[in-house]
């Protein structure tokens, strides 16, 4: 039997994964999710198809992979987290601005969340994170009655005014100041965080 014909994928050299890997993070960071196919990057890179889905199994976990993320929302979240609870919505709106502003930060999570809005097995996977990584951890630490709820609506609110600032770029809060943003933000942040008076 001749062995030269093998059926199945190309093997790929040691770097192959690395190679594929930086063209898909500049085809999804230029092009956007729903615009750049495997068949492309893989052409770009110069390797079978099939050795695309080898390594990452779908455009998905392509995305995932190539945008793995230098810093995490839910990190900063931690941090803002540890000190006083009454100044946390300040300090976690100010540290996630600085995460979304910076051009080498920002970029992937756009990426991430344009994927998104365009891939409903996507959109699953960022809710599952968004989820364990943001609300529970979120309800945790403020603990008390309907403290995952409250978690949410402190989520949501922020999930709102990043969605503004950066995906539509909607004015005047696409180009406010960090600080401004802050000072107007903080009050309702706060007010969700805060439990309700109980019934009686």
């Amino acid at each position: 039997m001749n062995s030269s014909g093998s059926r199945g994928r190309r093997p790929g050299k040691p770097d192959t994964r690395a190679q594929i890997l930086d063209v898909a993070r500049r085809r999804f960071l230029e092009g956007g999710y729903q615009a750049v196919t495997l068949r492309s990057i893989a052409a770009e890179a110069g390797v079978d198809l099939a050795l695309v889905s080898y390594y990452f199994g779908s455009k998905k976990g392509l995305l995932s992979a190539a945008l793995a993320l230098i810093v995490n929302p839910s990190d900063i979240l931690d941090r803002a987290a540890r000190g006083d609870l009454a100044t946390f919505p300040r300090r976690a709106l100010h540290d996630l601005l600085s995460l979304w502003d910076d051009a080498e930060t920002g970029a992937p999570l756009r990426a991430l969340v344009a994927g998104a809005a365009h891939d409903a097995a996507f959109a699953d996977l960022v809710r599952e994170m968004a989820e364990k990584e943001l609300i529970d951890k979120i309800a945790a630490r403020i603990g008390g009655r309907d403290a995952g709820k409250r978690a949410a609506a402190f989520c949501a609110q922020i999930a709102g005014l990043i969605v503004t600032r950066y995906v539509l770029r909607l004015e005047p809060i696409a180009s406010m100041a960090p600080d401004e943003i802050v000072r107007i933000y903080s009050p309702p942040l706060r007010l969700a965080l805060r439990a309700a008076p109980q019934s009686q």
